[in-house]
Parts: structure tokens; sequence; C-alpha cells
């Protein structure tokens, strides 16, 4: 067995293209560490409907210039049995370690299978790209970047060219191809063939965003900014001056791209901390709202004052108001959301006599949608301009919520007095998530076989009405790996992320609110009833 791992790890140390990670597996080998071996070359990242997504380093378990060589090389074979012989692939990239690396490697691939490579000039926003490939014409479109994962890691992914990312069974056709690839010898990856990018599609992605606005709009609303440490800066400011909004005032520590991301732990504005230096300039200087990508800038985080201090609203939140405003506006189309997002879409959608869907996680379903108008997700995913780009995007959802908050500002109103009038109108919808990341994966796996095998009868003592194994999918969806428990007034659902280690529970409870004043009752009810729910969810999984 050590001599078979050994022999592997040569293998692929004969073939690595980098001089890094053959230093880096030469030095496993020499030292004769089997239990890092191990973890390497224990199989191989797995192409999925994230594409790939992983830790940077030496072997096949890992991202590095090899396995992004092989996802290239079976992407190309995919697109060459669908008949797209010499059509052109997209190529964008962040900021993170070897991304550029990455993204040359795939033109190189692309263009050595005779297929046309374009790579934008330089990292920008994961939108700008999904942008491009239907702007372009493109038939696939390649995205290197590993979004808010922590800064060792790195990713890859793929969109077709409807400009959305793949769903199956593509991915499981690409994933065979990338199988069927013995040696990086029998790929050829020429050193030039392929082109670079000038400004244009930059251009004609900025022209887009001014479209996402009414006309004649109030644009006084002032804003804190933070990129993350990603590559959103220049383009969010380049689309607020366009747009004639007060030019951003920005979280300096954190406004160029850094792939250590040295200021924060997780650069996820969701993850604790993240937003301490935007909340401490917001204090500085007193903003109408806070707004923060997270690096690839296809999410959008908005922060509201409270009281005396700055808190931040949930993607649910942000996703209702974006929808009221659309509402208000009279946008016509349909309204969607994946089913782990807040019921509150669905009940402004059919107040507003508008259509509305329901999908599995992920923009990749969202962004399918006949007649979308406008989809959103809760982890800060949105997307306002469904014609331009086919996936969430973090640059023209600030532009929509500052424009709202201009709005309110001149009816002396803010964001938090809308979202108020939507609970009353509605019902108060609040949301949470129970999240739990794993260094063992089959603590995910024990804890959805144990709700499997004993489902919850009631949580925080209200009964479960339906529990759903949604692995059978059901009339609406296809099947995924999940559990939905509709309860009396509460919804639960249970799932394995796409791509992080970690098990992850999405509650909501809707309280009837009768008028105002009854909001502060509601609200102390709906904390209650969702501390409950986690606390009975949690025994129940054994988490």
């Amino acid at each position: 067995m050590h001599d078979d791992l050994i022999a592997k790890a040569q293998a692929w140390l004969a073939e690595d293209p980098d001089a890094e990670t053959r230093e880096e597996l030469a030095k496993l080998i020499d030292a004769g560490d089997v239990t890092e071996l191990s973890a390497r070359f224990s199989g191989t990242l797995q192409f999925g409907t994230a594409g790939l997504r992983g830790e940077l380093g030496a072997g096949p378990m890992r991202m590095n210039r090899s396995v992004v060589i092989r996802a290239a090389a079976g992407l190309a074979a995919y697109l060459k049995n669908q008949g797209q012989t010499d059509g052109l692939v997209v190529i964008g990239y962040d900021a993170r370690h070897k991304s550029a690396d990455f993204a040359r490697d795939t033109a190189a691939v692309m263009t050595g299978a005779g297929l046309r490579a374009a790579v934008l000039p330089r990292p920008l926003p994961t939108p700008v790209l999904a942008f491009a490939i239907r702007h372009l014409g493109a038939v696939a479109g390649v995205e290197v970047t590993a979004s808010h994962n922590p800064p060792r890691d790195n990713g890859y992914k793929v969109y077709l060219g409807d400009g959305s990312q793949i769903v199956p069974p593509a991915d499981a056709e690409i994933a065979a191809e990338i199988d069927a690839i013995v040696s990086l010898n029998d790929v050829p990856r020429p050193d030039s063939g392929w082109e670079t990018l000038d400004d244009a599609v930059l251009d004609a992605y900025l022209a887009r965003t001014d479209a996402v606005l009414a006309e004649g709009s109030p644009r006084t609303a002032r804003t804190v900014y933070t990129a993350m440490h990603g590559v959103g800066k220049d383009v969010l400011l380049a689309a607020f001056a366009r747009a004639g909004f007060p030019e951003p005032v920005l979280v300096v520590e954190q406004a160029d791209p850094d792939p250590d991301f040295s200021t924060v732990a997780f650069p996820n504005p969701e993850e604790p901390g993240a937003m301490d230096l935007a909340f401490a300039q917001a204090r500085a200087t007193d903003p109408d709202l806070v707004i923060a990508n997270d690096p690839d800038a296809d999410r959008c985080a908005v922060a509201v004052k409270h009281g005396s201090d700055w808190r931040m609203l949930r993607g649910d939140e942000v996703g209702a108001l974006l929808a009221a405003h659309l509402v208000s506006r009279g946008a016509t189309g349909t309204f969607a959301e994946s089913i782990v997002s807040s019921s509150l879409l669905g009940r402004i959608a059919e107040k507003a006599n508008l259509p509305y869907e329901e999908t599995l996680t992920g923009f990749k379903w969202i962004a399918r949608v006949d007649g979308l108008r406008y989809g959103y997700e809760e982890a800060l995913g949105y997307c306002v301009d469904p014609q331009g780009v086919r996936d969430k995007d973090g640059i023209t959802a600030a532009l929509l919520i500052t424009e709202l908050a201009s709005v309110l500002k001149e009816g002396g109103r803010t964001l938090l007095d809308l979202l108020d009038d939507l609970a009353v109108e509605h019902g108060l919808h609040a949301t949470d998530q129970l999240s739990v990341r794993v260094e063992d994966l089959s603590v995910i796996s024990d804890a959805m076989r144990r709700l499997r095998e004993q489902p919850p009868t009631e949580l925080a003592g209200l009964a479960v009405v339906r529990a759903e194994d949604l692995t059978q999918g059901t009339d609406k969806l296809p099947p995924t790996d999940g559990l939905r428990y509709t309860l009396d007034g509460a919804r639960v659902i249970v799932r394995p992320s796409g791509t992080e280690p970690k098990l992850k529970c999405y509650l909501e409870v809707v309280v009837p609110v009768a008028a105002h004043a009854g909001l502060p009752a509601a609200h102390a009810r709906a904390t209650d009833l969702l501390t409950a729910i986690k606390r009975d969810l949690s025994a129940a999984a054994g988490i």
C-alpha cells in the first residue's frame, strides 16, 4: 500500500507543470509522509455543479495546475461532443493565489483543443464574466474563484453559453471527460493563440448597470463600502459614479485585492468579525448604509443603522426589500428564489399578481426560471438584471439597494421602516441558520441519516405538519440531498453545503402582526421560536 502510494505520487510529480507544487510534493515523497500523501491521493477533487473547489496544494485532492488542466481538457472535450468545435470560451479570474495561472492554463488548453479562448484583462468580478459570455456569444465560460472561501482555497466555476452555471447532466458528462484523461502529456497546451480582452467588455457591463435604476430616481444615499480584500472596488466605484450616487467611503484596509485576506478570518460578510472595520468606518462617517461585496463581488451585504449602532441585514431581508422596490417601480416578470430562502418573496409576488417560482439552491437553478425578472438567495445573492447577468451580481444589487435607500431617504424613512411595513402587510417572516462546520464529513451524513430514520414530530412546540425527503424530488423540484419540515407557522430545511464542509439548517418562522404597535412583541416571539427550533433540531440531528 505504502509503495503503491509513493508510486502514484511519483507519477503525478513527473507530470506536474508547476515548480511550486512539484517542490512541495517532492518533499512529502522524500519524507515518506504517508498521512499527508494519503490525504492528497485518496481520490480526485470531484467536479460537480459548483465546478471544483478545494485547498491549494499538490496532488489530485487539491487545487493546482494539473487538476485545472485536466478540468479544462474535460470541458473542451464535452463542448466538442456537443458540436461546439470552434466556439469561443471566455475565462475570468479573481485575485486569489494561482488564479491567473489557472486562467492562462485554461486558455491554453482550449486553444490546443481547437476552440477559441478569450481571457478577461485582469482580475474582475464574477458577474463581469457571466455578462461577457452572453455579450460575446461564447459557448462556455470559466471563472477561476473560490468566492468567499478561506485564503488557502481556490475554485473553478463553469458556465455554458446561456450565461448560467452548469446543472446536471452537464456536470456528470464533463466529469466523465475529465476522468478519461490518462496523462497530462496527452493535453496540447500551446504558449499562445488566445485573446486577452481589453476593457470593451467591462465598459459594456458598466453601461448595462445603468439599466437597473429607474430614470430620474433620487441618488442621494451615502454609503461606506468594503471590497473584503477582493476584486469589487474599481467596478463598483465606476458603476456608482456613472449612476450619480455620492462616492462611497472606502474601508481602506480592505479596499484592494489581497489573496491572504489579512484582516479577516473568513472573507465572507456573513462571518463574525468580517464587517468590524466597515462598522468602525460607518461610526466615523455616519452614512445611510454600509455595503460589502464578497471577494469575487457576486454577493452583496447591506448593513443599516439600528439604534446607536450598525447591524447587518439578513439576505432574506435584502431580498424582500429589493422585491418590494421592484414592485413599486412596476416590474413585470417572474420572481424566483431557492427553497432555503424566505417565503416572504412569494407573498410579495402574489399580492402584486406576479408569477413566482421556487428552485433548488444555487443560481444555476434560479437563473433558468422562465421569464425571470428578479431572483435571490438568502446567502446574499441577488440577480436584478437577468437579461444582462444570469447569475448573482453584487454590483448591480448594490446599485439597486442604494437607489431604494435614496427613495426612502427623500421621505425621511429608512430600509428598516420599509421592513416593518412589509411585516405588518404580510406577517413577520424571521429567518435564521444553524450551520455546523465539520472536520469529519461523516458527522454530516450521520446527522442526515438520524433525521431520516427518526424525523422530528415537533420543534419548539410546533407540530411538524409535513416532513419531506427531497432526495425523492417533488412535483416541482428535481431530487436533491435535503430534508424539509413544514411546521404550523414555521419551516425548516436541512442540507449539506455544496461548497464547504458544513451542515446547513435554514429556519423560518412567520408571526402575524396586526399593526405597527405589535411589532416588538412579534420580534420577541420570533426570536424565542427560532432559538427553540435550533435547540430541538440540534438534539434531533445529534449535532
